[in-house]
């Protein structure tokens, strides 16, 4: 039977999933949440839906993040949520098994590798590709990867960042660590409650990143923001005011984490291909990318020039789509391995 199922390329985020479809672009966006019934097992919500359930949810129902740090953490919700992001692009019968290509960290183990690949074919792919995250990146940013010339990704995703140095269509020098935008947001509910004896949740947290948070205090404009949450003193609902500079002061860790990661790579780099890096300097993408400051912060911190890709969050999605499309026509890039092919 032929089989008329579209190549899909999925961005697998510890906070979003982003599915691309071949031909239509980016079609899904949602949060890697999934929201299930204890009692029964099944699935009540996935995505957007399941996030506003968050914190919210009664004893019976309980609403998870499958993935951390950038990994399965939960092997069977994972292939659920899979199946319905798939459907939800349009494979909903069962001959249309599409092929996938989906994004994993620069330095994950064969393990972690292996359940990717697994929990996509289970989920209904026809075949399972996996691409690193860096790689995909790049891919979606525009970058020619094949050329014999220096390129530096820095890819700030949800639960990990991805540091890597690329040339001739290979990764030549890569770090991969367990902080991302998650790790700001734990941050800033510590910070919030250590400073002000105040208890917020983790979406209160993000939101106050996004409207005041800055990686580079003196090149933003300073604001303030209101912050609702629980006294830890009275137990009772209490509001204070939060400003600009203390959200930097309270995001400094995993900050700086992600400028050691940035340094080592850099460190590893070869010199002809550094020598490249003083004039294309370091493109950004994922969503922590978008934090206000953060070029100027990689930029005062390396002494290269560091520009956000176009479209940031969709970056790595995108590359999953366009090295679908690259396997039958790039075939060197095929032999320096960018594509590890399983299953």
């Amino acid at each position: 039977m032929l089989n008329l199922a579209p190549d899909i390329g999925i961005d697998l985020g510890t906070a979003t999933v982003l599915v691309y479809v071949k031909g239509r672009g980016i079609v899904l966006r949602e949060p890697s949440v999934v929201a299930i019934n204890k009692d029964t097992g099944k699935i009540i919500a996935v995505g957007t839906e399941a996030r506003r359930m968050l914190g919210r949810t009664p004893g019976n129902i309980v609403a998870i993040r499958p993935l951390k740090e950038g990994v399965i953490a939960d092997f069977d919700v994972t292939e659920r949520m899979l199946r319905y992001f798939i459907h939800k692009a349009g494979c909903r019968k069962l001959f249309l098994r599409p092929r996938v290509m989906i994004c994993i960290p620069a330095q994950v183990t064969g393990v972690e590798e292996r359940a990717v690949r697994q929990a996509a074919i289970q989920a209904g792919a026809r075949q399972a590709h996996v691409i690193e995250e860096p790689m995909a990146a790049a891919l979606g940013a525009g970058i020619d990867v094949s050329l014999a010339s220096g390129v530096m990704i820095v890819d700030i995703g949800g639960g990990t960042t991805d540091v890597a140095v690329i040339s001739l269509g290979g990764i030549v020098c890569a770090a991969s660590l367990k902080v991302g935008g998650d790790k700001f947001d734990e941050a800033i509910v510590k910070y919030i409650r250590k400073e002000f004896g105040l208890l917020i949740g983790e979406r209160s947290a993000e939101n106050l990143k996004i409207e005041i948070g800055s990686a580079h205090p003196t090149k933003t404009e300073h604001r303030t923001m209101n912050i609702r949450g629980r006294d830890l003193m009275t137990g009772l609902p209490q509001s204070v005011t939060v400003s600009t500079y203390q959200i930097w002061e309270a995001i400094q860790e995993p900050l700086s984490a992600v400028i050691h990661a940035t340094r080592e790579v850099l460190e590893r780099t070869p010199p002809e291909l550094a020598a490249d890096l003083v004039h294309k300097g370091v493109i950004l993408t994922g969503g922590g990318a978008l934090l206000n400051g953060m070029c100027d912060l990689i930029r005062s911190e390396t002494g290269l020039p560091a520009f956000l890709a176009e479209d940031p969050v969709s970056s790595v999605a995108l590359g999953t789509g366009r090295a679908l499309s690259m396997m039958n026509f790039l075939p060197q890039i095929k032999e320096a391995k960018i594509f590890k092919r399983v299953g």
